[in-house]
């Protein structure tokens, strides 16, 4: 998969790519990411890519030019799965968004900034809006890291176990289990012990209840999106 970016703050997302999952990916060439400087398409001498707001107002707005010199560029080179606009008027982050974003090849993002872009760039280019929360960030760069970190440690090959991803919150509507690790016992806290018998099926059992519960008590919408049989 290849991930190009367009922000005019691409020293925030050098970090958030460097470490980690996101690293490996990019490692094993199973991804890459490429940050555009939007300051490289300014309209003049003196870097300027933001005007103010027609009608008045407080607060600048990314200009249409700079913007559509980059998408130009970059659509002439490769064909794109999706041109992603990350605004927190879009549509929510969510897993199944997620799984079928990883799917794709190629994935453009735009980060904005400011007051946001020009309403005639989202209607020229973009194809999908995503927001990651109901909260407003000085730009969409936080929110495009979250976006690569989600879509690429989905890809084939970047988890050490793929049915780690598949055991995931949210994957099938329900919260994750409890989780728990050695020592079996620690300041007379035990860990279950259906979790040391071995019994593989009744493990399953036991994990889907507990997921049931937990989503239950913290997220009671999900269940209502959910999926379950009879039983």
């Amino acid at each position: 998969m290849r991930i190009d970016i367009v922000t005019c703050q691409p020293d925030l997302l050098v970090s958030p790519f460097a470490h980690s999952i996101v690293k490996r990916a990019q490692d094993k060439g199973l991804a890459e990411i490429h940050l555009h400087d939007l300051r490289r398409y300014a309209i003049n001498k003196h870097g300027q890519i933001d005007d103010y707001v027609f009608g008045g107002g407080a607060g600048m707005v990314l200009r249409v030019e700079p913007i559509a010199a980059c998408f130009d560029e970059l659509l002439a080179q490769r064909n794109y799965d999706a041109v992603i606009y990350m605004t927190p008027d879009g549509e929510t982050m969510r897993q199944p968004l997620v799984n079928r974003l990883s799917l794709a090849d190629n994935l453009l993002v735009l980060c904005g900034h400011y007051k946001g872009v020009d309403e005639r760039i989202r209607q020229a280019y973009i194809t999908h809006e995503i927001s990651i929360g109901d909260y407003v960030l000085s730009g969409g760069e936080l929110g495009a890291a979250v976006l690569v970190d989600a879509v690429v440690r989905l890809l084939p090959g970047v988890l050490g176990n793929e049915e780690s991803a598949l055991s995931d919150s949210f994957q099938d509507n329900l919260l994750a289990p409890p989780v728990y690790t050695r020592p079996a016992e620690w300041r007379g806290q035990e860990v279950p012990e259906i979790l040391l018998s071995g019994n593989t099926p009744q493990i399953d059992i036991w994990r889907h209840d507990q997921a049931l519960e937990r989503t239950r008590q913290r997220r009671p919408d999900l269940l209502s999106e959910a999926t379950f049989s009879e039983e």
